[in-house]
This record gives C-alpha cells, structure tokens and sequence, in this order.
C-alpha cells in the first residue's frame, strides 16, 4: 500500500506504544517517517530498524516536545533531511494518575507540559513549517467521555488539545491543512498499563463492545486514514477509537 508515498511524516513520541505502531504503519504505507523520542534512544533505533528492514525510509530524531527550541529543531532537522513536513502526528504523551487533591504542583505541571505546551509548539512549528494540504492528528483520550476518579488533571490536558484542534484547524485551512483528534480508549501499551491489576485492566475490557481493551494497530488504521488525501475533507473533528467505550 503506497497511499503516503513521497509524504514526509513526523510522529512525536514514536519510540514505543502507539507512537510506534503509528510510524509503522505510515511507514508502511510509503511515507518517510520521523521517529521523535525524548529519551528512549534505543527504543526508537529499535522502530527505525524495523521500519528500515521492512523497505520502508526512517530516521530517529531526538527533542522533549515541552521545550519550544528542541521542536524548533525536530521540524529543523526534517527539512534539512527531506525537504519538507507532509504530516504531523502529536503522539507524545505523559499520564499521572492521582486524586486532585493528592496531585502535587510538578505532577500537574509534568502533564501539561507535555501533553498540551508539547502540543502547542509543535503546531506553532507547523503553521509555517508544514507543507501546503498537509495533515494534523492531535491525540486526546476518551476518557474526556467518562468520569474516571483519578484522572482529573489528565483529562484537562486533552480537553485543552481538543480546543487547540479545533481552532488551529480553522486558521490553516486556507493552505489547505486538515487538523483533527483522536481518542483513543483504554489500549495495550506501557503508559495504560503500568501500575494497574489484570483485575483493573479486565474491568475497563468490560466497558468495549468487543469485551476487550484495544491494540496499537487500532488506532495507528485511523491515524492513517485521517493523514491520507482520503480524509481532506474532515478537519477539526474528535475521532473516538474506544470499541464503543464511550
């Protein structure tokens, strides 16, 4: 499948979980994809290697996408390498979960430095840096959709990603840009399930359609459709990939 062939992709945090399988599959089908880590170096020569192996065209650049100069440079380096920025994908991610009133000052701030200031730089990047009738995928969570104790400050990182979606979307329009999100549901990665029982992880499974809690490739099939020139005409919308969560 070819339906990214001569697209240029960066994914944020793509060294393990989602992020992974997303640059594999856009890799997969033909674009040449940056694979972005902060600080599992290995991790993401590992996706590289894999992408590489496969046929397809990767390179592993390293930026915390909190601080505005390492993002600067993320889009740098890809220009520098490619030509140019096809795709942009805003994996990277952290979630702490805690009670508020449990949740110290630099957890709150961990979360939103990441998941929602990490967001911000990138799409200040991309608002001059990404090519003409490109394509955005935000990630946001379903759990926006339910409430969950404990995931209070989480979630009001991704509600701020689904706004800034939707109004970025609206002021890049004109070059032809379609920008939306995804929120994915409970998936079988390392961020959702450290520190949570087969007991827990059992019961969120329960909440599914399917009875089961969801898989990378999951979500990498719709990032990939949303980046294609199949998807133009969706922008500023929230996808939800949760089985029928929520």
């Amino acid at each position: 499948m070819n339906t990214l062939k001569n697209k240029i992709a960066i994914v944020t945090g793509a060294s393990k979980g989602i992020g992974a399988s997303v640059a594999k599959t856009l890799a997969g089908a033909g674009a040449a994809v940056v694979v972005n880590y902060a600080g599992s170096k290995d991790a993401a020569e590992q996706v590289v290697n894999d992408i590489t192996s496969d046929g397809g065209t990767a390179i592993a650049i390293q930026g915390d996408v909190s601080k505005p100069g390492e993002v600067k440079n993320l889009f740098a380096q890809t220009i520098a390498r490619f030509g140019r920025v096809d795709i942009l994908v805003n994996n990277a991610g952290v979630m702490i979960t805690k009670p508020i009133a449990d949740t110290t000052d630099e957890e709150f701030d961990k979360q939103f430095n990441t998941n929602v200031k990490g967001v911000f730089n990138a799409l200040r990047e991309a608002a001059t840096h990404l090519a003409d009738k490109g394509s955005i995928v935000n990630f946001s969570t379903s759990v926006n959709r339910i409430m969950l104790p404990g995931y209070g400050t989480y979630v009001a990182t991704k509600a701020a990603v689904e706004q800034l979606t939707r109004v970025f979307a609206k002021e890049v329009g004109k070059r032809g840009i379609n920008v939306n999100s995804i929120s994915p549901g409970p998936t079988n990665t390392e961020l959702f399930t450290n520190g949570k029982s087969d007991e827990t992880i059992s019961r969120l499974a329960s909440l599914s359609a399917f009875n089961r809690i969801g898989d990378p490739q999951d979500i990498a099939n719709v990032v990939l459709f949303l980046v294609s020139d199949e998807a133009k005409w969706i922008s500023a919308q929230n996808v939800g990939v949760n089985g029928a969560m929520a």
